[in-house]
């Protein structure tokens, strides 16, 4: 059985809608982030650098949250999280699955930190940008993949509601609304916000 490494408030949240997501049972271990447990010489063996989440697997160890669900999509097929190998959809798949982690996370770091940075020296390119190309990607919905919902939606959807509705980091717009609506309309979304918030 999977067992997923977990602590409330944290962003633990994306590993914890991708695991209700597929309706397989699975070993939530809560690990107290507040009280160090993190940083335990056993945790470190599964997460080197003493974050959450982290997911075991039988002899498989992982750690980053777009890493876990893509993981776990390709696992777990019958819950059709992801487009097989070798469906031309898959490529714009790993594209916004990767997207969370490489362009959002960094652009909600430079607008919270107000960081200034050459958009050509920036991986990102610039933040205003990175939510201009996901508003209109967003634009045609409802998912990313048009009417298939995929782990590519978890890793985005979770950060968005993070950045938006948690944090209010960015301005809220009508395609992102709409597409956190549908999101948090999710049963397994709501399972998940129940479990994160605890």
């Amino acid at each position: 059985m999977i067992k997923l490494y977990w602590s409330p408030r944290s962003r633990s949240f994306t590993a914890l809608w991708m695991m209700e997501e597929t309706g397989e049972p699975y070993e939530r271990v809560l690990t107290d982030i507040a009280a160090g447990a993190q940083k335990n010489p056993e945790y470190l063996k599964i997460n080197p650098m003493g974050k959450v989440p982290a997911l075991q697997d039988g002899e498989a160890t992982m750690a980053e949250a777009a890493a876990i669900c893509a993981y776990v999509a390709d696992r777990c097929p019958q819950a059709k999280l992801a487009p097989p190998i070798g469906d031309p959809r898959r490529a714009k798949y790993l594209q916004w699955l990767f997207f969370g982690p490489s362009c959002i996370e960094p652009a909600i770091v430079q607008i919270h930190t107000k960081l200034q940075m050459p958009p050509v020296s920036a991986a990102w390119g610039e933040a205003g940008q990175v939510f201009d190309v996901l508003d209109q990607a967003l634009e045609k919905g409802p998912w990313l993949l048009g009417d298939e919902f995929t782990a590519a939606d978890i890793v985005i959807g979770a950060g968005l509601n993070y950045a938006i509705r948690l944090f209010k980091l960015v301005a809220p717009r009508p395609a992102f609304d709409r597409y956190l609506d549908r999101c948090a309309a999710r049963p397994a979304f709501q399972r998940a916000t129940a479990l994160i918030m605890g």
